[in-house]
């Protein structure tokens, strides 16, 4: 088994060989990058990683957190050591490139395009190139280029920084929500699994012209994990997140909401490529079907133009909705998405396994069957303030193991403090 320090080693022979690999070849590009390398080289005001990269001390140090790099690089002889600058660097390329390949590194050529690139022309190893490149992560991926956008956009002005108020954006990177932690019905994981493969061929799906997709509305009861799902689709995707509350772009000034809508889609565009999340989408239903001031029915006629025009295809902006109460909406707000998914509250076998997820990590032994049985008409939100309901309570007894009688008082006082209301998500 080799030691921390052979990895450490191997750790800054791959840094090394990725930096003068990719400082010599233009076709190279940021996404040939692996992200850990490439965020610590991001320059946000160009939005690029320049040449060359420059390796010292001070890099190898935050990148991989290795300190004394020169005393354990000092036997290498293809390594040059340049006391101006603490910079390191590789004196004979391919001297590097046959150590590195001798000390079991086909898995990290696997993940680092810019190596897999380099040994698959040379023919030492058997990699390809296309295929590792396809599964690095995307520079769109990465707090700091979505950082760099928005940056740029704050400096076009005040009204630029007004667009910036009006949305939420989140890296990837920070998206809690991951579907390893959701429990979805079938035909939410088919959706899903259909999104993730129109990403991977939007390409494809531009040249047949075939432009209607990428539009969904989520339906169901608050708390069904409409949200989550929504976020956890654009972590699984690599795209940043836009959410927006269309109740809160409403303006005291009635003629500013058009405005504001305007703003929010021109905004995903300049984002792109990402997710657009618009939540309280029954807004739009409750405006049309009312007889409030034309300025609103007008915000609301902008708001559907503007879903009408924006494309996955197009413009990379992946477009969905949430709303709680489907039936209000009319014709004109269904006929703007390709596929409506719904949300309902989840049934026994689901309850079950959402407690399986949200006590994996609780000390003690659980009866997940008698706690789904228990909880009829509870939403996953219900069972996870449930299971918040238990911690607290054991916490102030300072305990931190579980009982099953913990969960099954928290599901009654649960249950006395809440009146539940299912409603009519049919």
């Amino acid at each position: 088994m080799a030691s921390s320090g052979d990895n450490d080693v191997v750790a800054v022979v791959e840094l090394l060989l990725t930096a003068h690999i990719y400082n010599e070849n233009e076709r190279l590009t940021v996404d040939d990058l692996p992200p850990r390398i490439r965020k610590n080289y991001w320059n946000v005001k160009e939005r690029r990683v320049n040449r060359p990269i420059v390796i010292s001390e001070n890099s190898v140090n935050k990148i991989y957190g290795i300190p004394d790099v020169r005393n354990l690089v000092k036997d290498l002889s293809f390594v040059s050591f340049d006391d101006f600058g603490s910079r390191i660097s590789l004196t004979v390329l391919d001297l590097a490139a046959r150590w590195f390949l001798n000390h079991d590194t086909l898995p990290r050529i696997n993940a680092n395009p810019t190596l897999a690139f380099y040994y698959e022309q040379k023919g030492d190893v058997d990699v390809d190139y296309a295929e590792v490149r396809l599964s690095n992560k995307p520079k769109e991926t990465d707090r700091e280029w979505i950082n760099s956008l928005v940056d740029e956009i704050a400096g076009e002005g005040e009204e630029a920084e007004d667009m910036l108020k009006l949305v939420s954006i989140s890296a990837p990177e920070d998206v809690r929500e991951s579907f390893k932690n959701l429990v979805l019905t079938s035909e939410q994981e088919e959706e899903v699994h259909k999104i993730v493969k129109a990403i991977q061929y939007r390409d494809y799906l531009k040249e047949i012209e075939l432009f209607e997709i990428g539009k969904l509305l989520f339906m169901g009861p608050p708390g069904t994990g409409k949200t989550s799902a929504a976020r956890a689709l654009s972590k699984e995707l690599g795209l940043p997140f836009l959410e927006v509350r269309l109740s809160m772009i409403t303006s005291q000034y009635l003629g500013e909401t058009s405005k504001n809508i305007d703003k929010v889609f021109a905004l995903a565009k300049r984002l792109s490529p990402c997710t657009l999340f618009i939540d309280e989408f029954d807004f739009v239903a409750k405006t049309r079907l009312s007889d409030e001031h034309g300025a609103i029915k007008r915000a609301v006629n902008t708001l559907l133009k503007c879903i009408d025009e924006i494309s996955l295809v197009d413009d990379g902006v992946l477009l969905i909705g949430a709303t709680n109460h489907p039936k209000l909406l009319d014709s004109a707000a269904w006929r703007r998405f390709d596929k409506i998914v719904n949300f309902p509250a989840p049934d026994t076998d689901m309850r079950k396994e959402i407690f399986g997820k949200i006590l994996s990590k609780v000390k003690g032994k659980f009866d997940t069957q008698k706690l789904a049985d228990i909880t009829d008409q509870c939403t996953g939100s219900d069972l996870r303030l449930i299971l918040r309901e238990a911690v607290l309570q054991a916490l102030s007894e300072e305990r931190t193991t579980l009982s099953q009688e913990d969960l099954e008082e928290a599901v009654n006082t649960f249950k006395r403090r809440f009146e539940l209301k299912i409603g009519d998500y049919e």
